[in-house]
């Protein structure tokens, strides 16, 4: 059974080795190299590997009762270095599963800069010693919130708290992308808003978080055993006001939070400080792993269909080549075939509600689109990219000179949902800034707004005003008057440039 073991893991190394050179080769963009490889782990691949088995061969010595049929949702992990907290990060071995995931969602906290809201890189990928792993499509969405997710180099070139973590992923999951937050101390629900369209069947929810920090050992235990313990009861406001409990207490309230919304059943794997592994116990820090699991459905209230980033571009395209035909300019022969092969894609096949936007210099100069799903996605986004440059009632129709100006957006739909809301208050505090897209009706006015529009409008009270305007009520009517509304969400696609 050793030496099967071991057989697996070498298998494994250069599987990992293979995948470094392949990828890259392939990410032609900037990558974030390893800051802290040869501190707070090897820099050497095969060391490296060889520390990850030797640790989870102690960790498999561990018992779980595991909840079946449950899915593995999310983990919290530590991040500190390998000889300290390694072996309770080790324990997600006893709950992951090679190829499981496409997506992890790994969020740490910050340690050394001071921010609010969340930072991502401006990369393309992240490296280790044991290769890169390039981020998911869902990164460019967070990005498009640029005041909630905003780069910041120095938290970049400097931070831990993900990269600690991600060779130990790289070895238990083996292929997939990364959605990487660093997490400040303030905005946390608003992140928790954003991050909540992007969980799907094939996304693992990562949080790294050490817990206390520098106590004597007796006082640490018993401290964290608490905290522990508040996590497992999804005790969120003690866990807020408690001092010196959990490096990554931010993020864990964001997994918190989730959990809660999908029903998610959190199991404590493994708990140790650096007392019980390399330190002494003078002044210790406190780690645990803990699994969250949850049906094995996923329990969504929306139904995105999520297209790649070549599709998108597809659809794009397919929005300007439709507006040139119709002002007599046609694509070339060779483009056009090549449309007419991209549209036999399956997957753009689907029924959704569509929007297509023209720009030009960043000031609006139509936008038309429908919230149900009536029709294929490029039936749909032909319709409105006719609509939109040419019968768009706030803007003359679209000449041929202004289309070497325009710049198109086009944005893919869920299905609406309503909300059931008792006042104006209560409406504003179920809106999700920057997610949600609205709909408002009152007998035959109505009106949307794409979540797009959060970006000129991030304050819900004015958000909701302008909206009742457009659909010619008065701009208080959310205030003091029934409405039917519903949301949805979008994923949406620009012209690169």
């Amino acid at each position: 059974m050793k030496r099967s073991f071991h057989l697996f893991f070498s298998t494994t190394l250069f599987l990992l080795l293979l995948s470094f050179f392949l990828t890259e080769t392939m990410l032609a963009g900037q990558i974030r190299k390893p800051v802290w490889a040869g501190r707070f782990y090897p820099a050497n691949p095969a060391q490296l590997s060889q520390t990850i088995e030797d640790l989870t061969d102690l960790a498999k010595q561990t018992n779980v009762d595991i909840p079946s049929p449950k899915s593995l949702r999310a983990l919290i992990l530590p991040h500190a270095g390998y000889i300290y907290s390694g072996l309770t990060a080790a324990h997600a071995s006893l709950v992951l599963e090679k190829n499981r995931y496409e997506k992890v969602i790994l969020l740490g906290p910050d340690h050394r800069v001071g921010f609010s809201n969340g930072a991502i890189s401006p990369v393309d990928g992240y490296q280790t010693p044991l290769g890169v792993v390039g981020l998911h499509r869902d990164v460019a969405i967070l990005r498009k919130q640029a005041r909630l997710f905003q780069p910041i180099p120095s938290s970049h070139d400097t931070e831990h708290s993900l990269e600690v973590i991600l060779p130990f992923l790289q070895t238990y999951l083996n292929q997939f992308e990364l959605v990487p937050v660093v997490i400040g101390q303030r905005g946390i629900r608003r992140i928790t808003d954003a991050l909540k369209p992007l969980i799907d069947e094939k996304t693992l929810l990562v949080i790294s978080s050490d817990l206390s920090h520098f106590l004597p050992y007796k006082e640490a235990v018993a401290k964290d055993k608490e905290t522990i313990r508040m996590i497992l009861n999804f005790e969120a406001d003690p866990l807020i006001s408690r001092d010196n409990c959990a490096c990554g207490k931010m993020p864990i309230l964001v997994v918190l939070d989730m959990a809660q919304t999908h029903g998610w059943e959190p199991v404590l794997l493994h708990y140790s400080n650096s007392g019980d592994t390399a330190g002494d116990r003078d002044r210790v820090v406190g780690y645990a792993a803990i699994a969250f699991y949850g049906d094995s459905t996923m329990r969504k209230n929306q139904d995105l269909t999520y297209f790649n980033k070549t599709q998108g571009q597809i659809l794009v395209k397919l929005a300007r080549q439709t507006i040139m035909a119709e002002l007599g300019r046609k694509a070339d022969k060779e483009t056009s075939e090549a449309m007419r092969t991209a549209l036999k894609d399956e997957k753009l096949q689907a029924h959704c509600g569509t929007f297509v936007t023209l720009t030009i210099n960043d000031q609006l100069r139509g936008c038309i689109g429908n919230l149900t799903a009536t029709e294929p996605v490029p039936d749909s986004i032909r319709k409105n990219a006719i609509n939109a440059a040419f019968h768009d009632y706030r803007f003359t129709p679209l000449t041929s000179k202004e289309l070497d100006q325009v710049e198109v957006e086009i944005s893919i739909l869920t299905r609406p949902q309503p909300i059931e809301y008792i006042d104006g208050k209560d409406l504003v505090s179920k809106l999700r800034v920057n997610v949600d897209g609205v709909i408002i009706q009152k007998g035959s006015a109505s009106a949307t707004f794409l979540p797009q529009v959060w970006e000129q409008l991030p304050r819900p009270e004015d958000f909701l005003n302008h909206l009742c305007q457009k659909a010619g009520l008065p701009s208080s009517a959310w205030q003091n008057t029934p409405l039917n509304v519903s949301t949805y969400q979008v994923q949406y696609f620009e012209e690169k440039k």
